[in-house]
């Protein structure tokens, strides 16, 4: 078994095949082959010092969209399948999907997220060629769908859920009775409808949901007098230069840690993108982004990031003033693969109201887990090319930012790198959500817990160029007497320390 420590396995070195996959890993698109071999470059001087691409550079990236353009822009519709008989956990919520109530419960929930995926056609990135992020982006448009999750439970009503969500027709899985005397284990029962795209004429909104959601939610009217909240949120996660929270805006801040367009991105070096995202934009005054330090939150640093009476002047500590607060922790669940006795503890998270989900997924395939049933992950996927949406439009569509099919993988399958996400409203919460949180990592058998909270600030272990709120230069933390060959290679899943 696996055993690595997730706080020290960024020490750990890899071995030369590890080092040839994350040399191709770190190459953007523009210099991989469609074959992942890397094509011949001729150095061009007077092109490096403008930082501009050449026209062999434009033609590649020309060749590479177009390939991913065609790659992700389809995909085959097929059902997922759900055990009726075990609850299904979804950010902090159970299912039992044995009723068709409880069924389209979980369907609004699920619908309900927001969904980012790869788009085409929008404005070239500054800096490249790039219009589309097919075939590169994947990390970032899950660290989006993380910090969009963070967004609607910070602004949107307690239990919201998208009042137009049968524009999406109705329950796109498969509900099943294993071992049942009148069927074989396995064998799906008929859903409560179609799935979108079937070739069955289509009907109308009204007759193509199901009976019981034509019982209407007693929240229905409050979930529709703040729509124009859930389209303003959608808008700053545009494919558009000015939009807060959109592709142009994050590849711009990811330069500053040496990323550009094209390059692969991992789930910490995006973390620290949305916490300076969020910490830029004028559009959020009362809510904040902590990145955990060396799977370590420092309840201090969240203090001083969050209190607002500390920089009143004298400090006030009657006031009640504070910051909302997503709390980002990258973390490795053990070594080349994850270690099985991470699993509970990972599903112990995900059952907790204040997760909002991890960003991770299969190696360089990212995804964004939200659940699960059983021993296998629920996610979002963004791996699907969409053309850019045009937010000028009035009442623009927010169809394609719903999505009606939820996917599901094994556990064992899920790369050991991620990027575990919570949200606390106020200080009360942030309080539970330490305690949570610390019961949750408890469930492990495991020797090292996957992050722990400590009391004090990072500055108190030697660790002051490291604040989550420190915009300083990115520092590469290594235990002394460790410069080997192995700290030559970066690693795999970009596991450092901005």
């Amino acid at each position: 078994m696996n055993t690595v420590s997730p706080s020290a396995v960024q020490y750990v070195g890899g071995g030369m095949q590890d080092e040839l996959v994350e040399s191709r890993r770190q190459q953007p698109l523009e210099q991989q082959g469609s074959f992942g071999l890397r094509l011949p470059q001729t150095p061009d001087p007077d092109r490096e010092a403008t930082g501009e691409p050449d026209e062999m550079d434009k033609l590649k990236a020309k060749l590479m969209s177009a390939w991913n353009n065609v790659k992700y822009g389809w995909t085959v519709k097929s059902k997922t399948s759900f055990n009726k008989m075990s609850p299904v956990t979804l950010l902090g919520h159970s299912y039992l999907l044995n009723s068709e109530d409880e069924v389209e419960r979980f369907r609004l929930a699920f619908v309900s997220r927001i969904w980012l995926t790869y788009r085409r056609e929008f404005p070239q990135l500054e800096g490249s060629t790039w219009t589309t992020d097919c075939g590169w982006g994947c990390m970032l448009r899950s660290g989006q769908m993380l910090l969009a999750q963070g967004l609607l439970v910070h602004l949107m009503p307690r239990d919201w859920a998208w009042p137009d969500a049968q524009q999406l027709t109705d329950v796109d899985f498969e509900v099943f009775r294993p071992r049942s005397p009148a069927r074989a284990g396995g064998v799906p029962i008929p859903s409560f409808g179609s799935p979108r795209g079937s070739n069955t004429p289509e009907k109308s909104l009204s007759d193509q949901a199901p009976k019981c959601s034509q019982k209407q939610r007693p929240e229905s009217v409050r979930d529709r007098q703040v729509e124009p909240i859930h389209h303003k949120l959608v808008t700053w996660f545009g494919d558009q230069p000015p939009a807060p929270f959109g592709l142009h805006q994050l590849v711009e801040i990811g330069k500053s840690s040496g990323k550009k367009a094209g390059d692969w991105y991992g789930p910490s070096i995006v973390a620290h993108i949305l916490r300076k995202a969020v910490a830029k934009t004028s559009v959020l005054h009362n809510l904040a982004v902590y990145v955990a330090q060396d799977c370590t939150v420092y309840k201090e640093d969240v203090v001083h990031l969050c209190d607002l009476s500390l920089s009143q002047t004298p400090p006030d500590p009657s006031s009640q003033a504070w910051k909302s607060v997503i709390i980002l922790v990258p973390v490795r669940l053990g070594g080349e693969a994850l270690n099985p006795s991470y699993i509970e503890c990972v599903k112990n998270i995900l059952k907790l109201d204040c997760c909002i989900g991890i960003i991770g997924g299969k190696p360089k395939h990212s995804l964004y887990f939200i659940g699960f049933q059983d021993e296998q992950l629920l996610y979002l996927d963004p791996h699907y090319s969409q053309p850019v949406v045009d937010f000028s439009q009035v009442n623009f569509s927010l169809e394609s930012f719903h999505c009606n099919s939820p996917k599901k993988m094994p556990f064992n399958r899920m790369d050991p790198s991620c990027t575990i996400g919570f949200y606390a409203k106020n200080k009360k919460d942030f309080e539970s959500l330490c305690s949570a949180v610390s019961v949750a990592l408890s469930s492990t058998k495991e020797k090292y817990p996957i992050f722990t909270f400590v009391e004090g600030q990072g500055q108190d272990y030697g660790l002051e160029g490291n604040c989550s709120n420190h915009s300083g230069p990115a520092a590469h933390i290594l235990p002394p007497g460790k410069l080997g060959r192995s700290n030559n290679r970066r690693i795999s899943d970009e596991f450092v320390f901005l």
